[in-house]
């Protein structure tokens, strides 16, 4: 596979400009900014070192709330979600799927919880957002917890309004590197209970201790992410290690989908923080570009017979970082993917297994019956909606779909 001049990003990340690393106190503090965008009290919001991280505190505290060990999530969702669970010694079960969907089946979902179910975990993909409707249902039956896996949809708001995000009982939200607002590693965990916040912050400090060794490393990251986020600088440290993946057939490596068991846990830095209260500011016109961008393109899509795009349902409003499509075909999906993974054009696949599926996750992943899950990662991919992907390079990809969906299948 010849490499590509130039790399276009799998999502939109918001960039970073220099003037975000400027000395001195931004206007409004990182925690204040969240919480104004999440319409909460700033007292809500604690912020962690990652996204796992905030899940990780999130079931902590609630384990001191109960004797209940079990945690559903979707089996189509982030491997960190079940190497969370299992840091914490929780009972992981999987939920499958609805037919043609990521979020949780409502029937699947109710016959799963029982009187040893804590928390449930509906996550949204890639900025389109997950009913949560069937969960809380399920949850307030059971007695247990609703944590809203907000991590792909910072800024989104469901069909009533609500910010996603403030719609559970508590939510994680990640800044990670490629996410809409990121400080290359961070996270933060909202919670609405008071019994639970006073849990939250007597547990931080004891499970996210101050490391220099750690918070250095990501002040380095943070400002290499800065230099290269971009076509030119993506080229090699995202384009030239994806295609080596791909060469190897190493479709997990390739989708950056192997995680580390062991979990980085440590205090997030002042200056870090810093950092991204200041380009918070930019977050909500960024968020409206990518949207009018993704609804033009998504209309271009429509017209490709076999192919879905995954929108907001009616009242909805959900973040573009990728445009989500389903092939009706998987080896139509297939076909795609070995066109333009790896072709520098921002084309990826969100998660390349049912979380059963991974090899390196068993012992941490029960094995599970999830037909609907494994369907959904057999025909998804995504294309980045990135401010870099111009209309000439969309018409490749937009081609490269079409002919993919007409050529004959054996």
């Amino acid at each position: 596979m010849a490499a590509p001049r130039t790399e276009l990003p799998p999502t939109a990340g918001l960039p970073l400009r220099w003037r975000d690393f400027a000395p001195g106190a931004p206007a409004l503090a990182l925690g204040p900014a969240l919480a104004r965008m999440l319409e909460v009290d700033p007292a809500a919001v604690a912020l962690t070192c990652s996204g796992t991280a905030a899940l990780v505190l999130a079931l902590s505290a609630l384990q001191r709330t109960s004797a209940r060990r079990s945690v559903i999530v979707p089996a189509y969702t982030c491997p960190l979600v079940a190497i969370a669970v299992a840091h914490c010694g929780l009972r992981l079960r999987l939920c499958d799927t609805r037919p043609g969907h990521f979020e949780m089946d409502p029937d699947a979902l109710a016959a799963l919880c029982d009187d040893d179910t804590l928390a449930i975990v509906p996550a949204h993909l890639g900025g389109r957002l997950a009913d949560l409707g069937a969960p809380l249902r399920s949850a307030r039956a059971a007695g247990a917890w609703v944590i809203e896996d907000a991590a792909q949809a910072l800024g989104a708001r469901h069909a009533d309004g609500t910010p996603a995000g403030a719609a559970g009982d508590l939510a994680i939200c990640s800044l990670a590197a490629g996410k809409g607002l990121s400080i290359f590693e961070g996270g933060a965990l909202v919670a609405h209970d008071p019994g639970v916040r006073a849990l939250i912050a007597g547990l931080a400090p004891q499970l996210l201790p101050r490391s220099l060794a750690w918070e250095a490393r990501r002040c380095v990251e943070l400002a290499g992410y800065a230099l290269f986020y971009g076509p030119r600088g993506l080229r090699w440290v995202y384009g030239r290690p994806l295609r080596q993946a791909l060469r190897r057939g190493d479709d997990v490596a390739a989708a950056q989908d192997r995680f580390p068991l062991h979990i980085p846990l440590h205090r997030l830095g002042g200056w870090r923080q810093r950092v991204g209260a200041r380009a918070a500011t930019r977050l909500p016109a960024f968020l409206d570009a990518a949207r009018q961008r993704a609804l033009a393109r998504s209309a271009q899509l429509r017209g490709i017979e076999g192919v879905e795009v995954l929108g907001d349902r009616r009242g909805e409003r959900g973040t573009w970082p990728t445009l989500t499509l389903l092939f009706a075909d998987p080896r139509a999906r297939d076909a795609a993917l070995s066109r333009l993974w790896g072709a520098g054009l921002g084309v990826s696949w969100p998660f390349v297994r049912a979380l059963p599926d991974y090899a390196y996750l068993r012992g941490t992943v029960p094995r599970a019956p999830a037909p609907n899950a494994r369907d959904f990662a057999a025909r998804v991919l995504a294309i980045g909606n990135s401010p870099w992907l111009d209309d000439a390079a969309f018409s490749r990809i937009a081609q490269a779909l079409e002919e993919s969906c007409r050529q004959p299948r054996g």
